[in-house]
């Protein structure tokens, strides 16, 4: 349960989706399924969650000279929290 939450992602995209306070936007891991997400969140932070969505974000090719490779794949997951409850990860 605890190996579900990865980290918090800090962009600015997430940073938008979340300035409401109601959002909250975490790097999970990729086998983990929106009903383990919403438990871990609940258990680890203390909170009523809502809603959950995830996305499967694919890796990107990067070059940095005439070196290419790609970053890495993972799991994003966009936590909808329930009113009264709040949560800064930042």
């Amino acid at each position: 349960m605890k190996d579900v939450i990865k980290a918090p992602i800090i962009t600015e995209k997430s940073a938008s989706i979340s300035a409401d306070g109601k959002k909250v936007v975490l790097k999970v891991a990729k086998d983990a399924n929106k009903v383990q997400i919403r438990q871990a969140v609940e258990s680890a932070f203390g909170v009523k969650v809502t809603n959950v969505n995830t996305v499967s974000v694919r890796a990107k090719s990067k070059r940095v000279g005439r070196y290419e490779g790609k970053t890495k794949a993972y799991k994003k997951a966009i936590v909808t929290l329930a009113e009264g409850s709040k949560l800064d990860l930042s």
